[in-house]
């Protein structure tokens, strides 16, 4: 970030989890790169004793004020307190439950936080996505045994992406990298309980992201991570080891995280059908 970049502040506000403000807010912001952004996050805004205490802060840090909010005597609140202190106030969800609202000719349900229902399917996402965020690049590698499925992959076949994508969708999948010289955790060919799946790559393909991932962090280019002939013996030395335990293979290419995360859900279903358990929905659930 220049050191010179304006800076200004930014107020998050939500009767709920927050977590569709975000993704609004960082969706519009990342469009400003030469800025210097603070974020306030005002999650579970429910009252009007939080109502002021939000609008303090916005006094103390003027900046624009971006929200969700279903109370009316909430948006007013806060909208009459942003117009005095002469900020800008956007609703995110008010244009859009307005349009629908009027073609479908019905009037909203005004359900705090009606988009995260607390169903079993959702704490399921979130134990998920917990054991993702904990297993991640070969973290506690003794617990792997309580993953849903295990990816080992040479470096840059979108290992980590691909797990958070299966967790979003209840799926506990952790991850180990595969790196020339360095063991695999223990007893991982003696896993039980997960789907381990390999990931490789094309070694001209893996050159060119690597070459980029190392450009991004500004360091030097010419070392063995990046050398064709050491990355495809470093492809082909885990395929040998993939083949050698019987785990099936993906190759990420041509492939999206979607696309991958599909092939993987394919994989998962069919082992639990042979096991006489449910199945996490269809592929194409993955993919829409």
């Amino acid at each position: 970030m220049n050191e010179e970049a304006p800076k200004f502040h930014v107020h998050l506000v939500s009767d709920s989890t927050g977590e569709t403000i975000r993704s609004v807010a960082r969706a519009c912001l990342v469009q400003f790169e030469d800025t210097d952004v603070v974020e306030h996050f005002w999650p579970m805004a429910r009252t009007p004793k939080a109502m002021d205490l939000v609008l303090e802060e916005i006094s103390e840090n003027p900046g624009p004020v971006i929200f969700t909010l279903v109370n009316d005597n909430l948006c007013e609140q806060l909208v009459r307190g942003c117009r005095l202190r002469q900020v800008p106030c956007i609703s995110v969800l008010d244009p859009v439950i307005a349009a629908v609202g009027s073609f479908l000719g019905v009037q909203p349900t005004h359900v705090v936080g009606g988009q995260h229902e607390l169903d079993a399917a959702y704490f399921q996402r979130i134990e998920a996505m917990d054991w993702t965020l904990s297993h991640d690049d070969g973290q506690r590698a003794h617990e792997l045994d309580g993953s849903d499925v295990v990816l080992i992959g040479v470096s840059r076949t979108s290992k980590t992406p691909t797990c958070l994508y299966l967790a979003n969708r209840g799926i506990k999948a952790a991850n180990v990298p595969w790196v020339p010289g360095i063991p695999l955790p223990p007893g991982l060919d003696k896993l039980e309980n997960p789907l381990i799946i390999g990931l490789t790559n094309d070694p001209k393909r893996l050159v060119e992201l690597r070459k980029a991932r190392l450009s991004s962090l500004q360091q030097d280019e010419e070392t063995s991570y990046v050398d064709f002939d050491q990355v495809r013996a470093e492809i082909t030395e885990a395929k040998r080891y993939f083949a050698r335990n019987q785990w099936p293979v993906i190759d990420v290419t041509r492939r999206s995280i979607e696309e991958t995360s599909a092939a993987i859900l394919t994989l998962y279903n069919r082992r639990r059908e042979e096991k006489g358990e449910a199945t996490m929905g269809r592929p194409s659930d993955v993919i829409s």
